[in-house]
């Protein structure tokens, strides 16, 4: 009898998974530029591993009796990856985009002293 009211929750949590994904896909389709663009999909792929890796604990959970958190080194390393490869993303597009000559804001003061440069 407990397994109904679980596999309510499971496929509640992966159609939210589903839709979450979806509004990120229009995100990205529709937002203006590259740096609005790329929070859609990154923050809908987090959320959205999140929820599928709580649906597949409680569905494992209780279909071996036993609390099941095997799934959960998935969400670890995606949660880690996901922000770096974002991170990495824009800072090259900043990059090509100031090599381009386009106005942007002017560097942060601390890069230019990591970079061994000094801008007084």
């Amino acid at each position: 009898m407990s397994a109904h009211w679980t596999e309510f929750v499971v496929a509640s949590m992966l159609i939210a998974s589903g839709a979450i994904a979806l509004v990120g896909g229009l995100g990205l389709l529709l937002l203006p530029d590259f740096f609005s663009r790329m929070h859609a999909p990154a923050l809908a792929s987090t959320f959205g591993t999140w929820l599928v890796t709580f649906a597949s604990i409680v569905h494992f959970s209780v279909r071996e009796g036993d609390l099941s958190l095997r799934v959960w080194l998935i969400s670890i390393l995606l949660s880690i990856t996901a922000p770096v490869t974002v991170m990495m993303l824009a800072r090259a597009a900043l990059f090509r985009r100031r090599q381009a000559g386009d106005p942007l804001p002017p560097p942060l003061i601390g890069e230019a002293h990591c970079n061994g440069t000094d801008s007084q």
